[in-house]
């Protein structure tokens, strides 16, 4: 999957979380997160492209409880869509980088609970994989001829 618009997840490490015995947990994060990690784990769909057979795989083959939630929530069906084709290639996603510009940023992403209702998808669908299969990476395509000097 390749794409504009990077996001990253990670393991709650923190010490009322890993107090009380817990399994792994992830936490969402948005382009800041990116942005002070340099790392990314997933590229939204609203400026992606991928593979055609992947729609057939959303449809017919990812778990049906996952599309169940997306429909429900009206949420997440980028985070779900990272998730299967990342469990498909054990792959990174490629975030290429681009001139593009956000409008109408007064979406869903504004809400104030928007992150942790993002963290709750990504919880929700590595209890509904079995693991999680998002990979972690910090490539970035660019174009070179601005960028490498030679």
């Amino acid at each position: 999957m390749v794409g504009f618009v990077p996001r990253v997840h990670w393991v709650d490490q923190s010490e009322v979380f890993m107090r009380k015995g817990n399994t792994e947990r992830y936490i969402y994060g948005g382009w800041w997160s990116v942005w002070w990690m340099g790392t990314y784990s997933m590229v939204l769909s609203k400026a992606a492209f991928f593979h055609r057979k992947y729609f057939s795989l959303y449809t017919n083959e990812m778990p049906a409880s996952i599309r169940e939630y997306v429909t429900k929530n009206r949420n997440c069906e980028d985070i779900a869509m990272s998730f299967l084709v990342a469990n498909a290639t054990g792959a990174p996603q490629i975030w290429v980088k681009g001139k593009i510009f956000e409008i109408g940023s007064t979406g869903i992403s504004s809400l104030g609970s928007h992150s942790e209702r993002r963290t709750q998808c990504v919880n929700r669908f590595v209890a509904d994989f079995g693991r999680m299969p998002l990979v972690s990476t910090s490539v970035k395509a660019v174009d070179s001829r601005n960028i490498w000097f030679w």
